[in-house]
């Protein structure tokens, strides 16, 4: 169009220039350059008219970009069957059956006789399950802030707590909220894992918690702050304790304090962290008390060549009981003043992790737990330990697509010697996107 324009306005002058004779067609040519000049720019308008708005464009595979914001979908989807043989019973509670749940293992105490629960025989029972509760699926946003930094967000879900389902008919179970959290330069607000997990350090099992009896384990609404190697997180407290059992409340009015720091290096990683709480009792007869709680966890990935690695983690404190294996030990009891007396807590695991070939990989993994408890206030079927081992070989069938199998045995010991175990082979297929 441009050079239409010039050729527009030169052939003017080109035209003064020639002799009279020719001057009529010149002007002809005029009418014509500039008639035609005229459609292009009609046809140009007209497209610009028809062309849809730019409000929402892929940005790649799997994002999209609407206006400044662009959305990220991930997740996978995963089929669990799982074959469980208890040494003392049935297994009654429905999420024990689906991950290990240590803490649901049963266990017939022989001093209790006749008082053991319907479900706890002392009689093995085999029972097979498949599902794919843990089928998950989230969305990742980041927004431009216009000052240089982005405004992140996080939403996640699976099904495996939700409830609400039936075996009977349709399998149908409801969604379950595992993070939500907003991320802006250093900061992180909202729910997702415990800053006193390492998610670096977690090993490579069928089992969907991998080594649940020695892991620090949970997510949490949370405000953390991170700069470089160290962070340092305010987190939404919870005492779990009780006189005979543990149950839970919301009494604590100070948040848990967690700091950590990661030392990262061409061999892997390596991280402490620490945790302080209080935990916090109201009752009608001392009015309330509270307690401290404290722990500190040290965890990591070592290489040991292109093929393998260590994975581990070892955690001890007191009143730290419902950050550990599933809140297998509560925080702490209650006294017959209503004093709240912590448990002590020691728990660890170590996973070797070796890859066959491209294809094919294994892992073997020792887990456990051991718990101390104030003398006077441990009960004969408080647990005193648990002590779990697994292996397992998966094979990647195609990028982002697993299938894997494992061998788990647990072992859950009582404060008077009586034992229950769980033997598992478990099966998974995985596609992830």
């Amino acid at each position: 169009m441009k050079r239409l324009t010039k050729l527009a306005l030169l052939t003017p002058l080109a035209a003064a220039l020639l002799p009279g004779v020719a001057f009529a067609d010149a002007s002809s040519e005029i009418s014509a350059l500039r008639d035609r000049l005229e459609q292009l720019e009609a046809q140009v308008a007209q497209q610009k008219s028809a062309a849809p708005a730019a409000v929402a464009k892929p940005g790649s595979a799997s994002s999209l970009q609407i206006g400044n914001t662009s959305f990220s979908f991930g997740g996978y989807i995963r089929i669990d069957a799982l074959y469980s043989s208890y040494s003392d019973g049935e297994q009654a509670n429905v999420v024990a059956r689906d991950i290990h749940l240590p803490s649901q293992t049963p266990v017939f105490n022989t001093t209790a006789g006749a008082t053991n629960a319907a479900n706890v025989t002392g009689k093995r029972s085999s029972v097979l399950d498949a599902h794919a509760k843990t089928t998950r699926f989230n969305v990742k946003t980041s927004t431009d802030a216009g000052n240089g930094q982005k405004i992140g967000g996080f939403i996640e879900f699976d099904f495996l707590t939700g409830g609400s389902g039936t075996e009977v008919a349709t399998n149908r179970y409801e969604p379950t909220l595992r993070h939500a959290f907003i991320t802006y330069d250093k900061w992180l607000i909202g729910q997702t894992w415990t800053t006193f997990q390492d998610l670096g350090a977690f090993p490579d099992t069928v089992e969907f918690v991998g080594a649940t009896d020695g892991t620090v384990f949970g997510r949490q609404p949370q405000v953390r702050y991170t700069n470089g190697s160290f962070q340092v997180a305010l987190e939404n407290p919870q005492s779990f304790l009780g006189a005979a059992g543990p149950a839970t409340n919301n009494d604590s009015s100070l948040p848990d304090v967690v700091a950590r720091y990661t030392h990262k290096a061409d061999f892997g990683h390596v991280s402490v962290a620490a945790l302080g709480r209080q935990l916090k009792d109201k009752n009608a007869a001392s009015g309330a008390d509270t307690a401290f709680g404290g722990g500190i966890s040290v965890s990591g990935k070592v290489k040991l060549s292109s093929h393998d690695d260590i994975r581990f983690m070892a955690t001890h404190g007191t009143g730290i009981g419902r950050y550990v294996a599933l809140g297998l030990i509560g925080d702490a009891k209650l006294d017959a003043n209503g004093e709240i007396e912590t448990n002590d807590v020691t728990a660890a695991y170590v996973t070797y992790h070796h890859m066959w070939n491209d294809k094919w990989r294994s892992n073997l993994q020792v887990s456990g737990l051991t718990a101390d408890y104030e003398n006077g206030l441990e009960s004969p079927t408080d647990t005193e330990s648990n002590v779990s081992g697994l292996v397992n070989v998966i094979y990647t069938v195609a990028p982002k697509f697993d299938i894997g199998f494992e061998y788990l045995r647990s072992e859950r010991k009582l404060n008077n010697g009586d034992k229950g175990s769980l033997d598992r082979v478990q099966g998974m297929a995985k596609y992830s996107f």
